[in-house]
């Protein structure tokens, strides 16, 4: 994919839109691994797992995450929202109430 500070971000990304669709146990994994910025090797002594069952745990986790991102496209939409604010935002060169309405209303979305 990326470099892995990217892959972090986007990992992250993903698991703010796609936590809750996960288990107990790929929370823990990927949150250790990419929140917590653990090592594989500290992973594996703290859940007295092997290094290897973490790095299987972490790929089946991360795929999950890309496999929902696949189908729902809600960090996609995200991006896209986020981006459409930037340009209106960049755009806006009047100070005009009801624009700055709509701004906000696509900032809840």
């Amino acid at each position: 994919m990326e470099d892995s500070l990217e892959k972090k971000q986007h990992v992250n990304l993903l698991m703010d839109c796609y936590e809750e669709l996960l288990t107990d146990k790929q929370r823990q994994y990927l949150s250790l691994y990419y929140q917590e910025d653990l090592s594989l090797g500290e992973i594996a002594e703290e859940l007295n797992v092997s290094r290897n069952a973490v790095f299987d745990n972490l790929k089946r986790a991360v795929h999950t995450l890309e496999t929902y991102e696949n189908k729902l496209h809600l960090l996609e939409k995200h991006q896209q929202r986020l981006e459409l604010i930037e340009r209106i935002e960049n755009k806006q060169n009047q100070n005009n109430e009801e624009l700055n309405d709509y701004l906000e209303m696509l900032r809840r979305i």
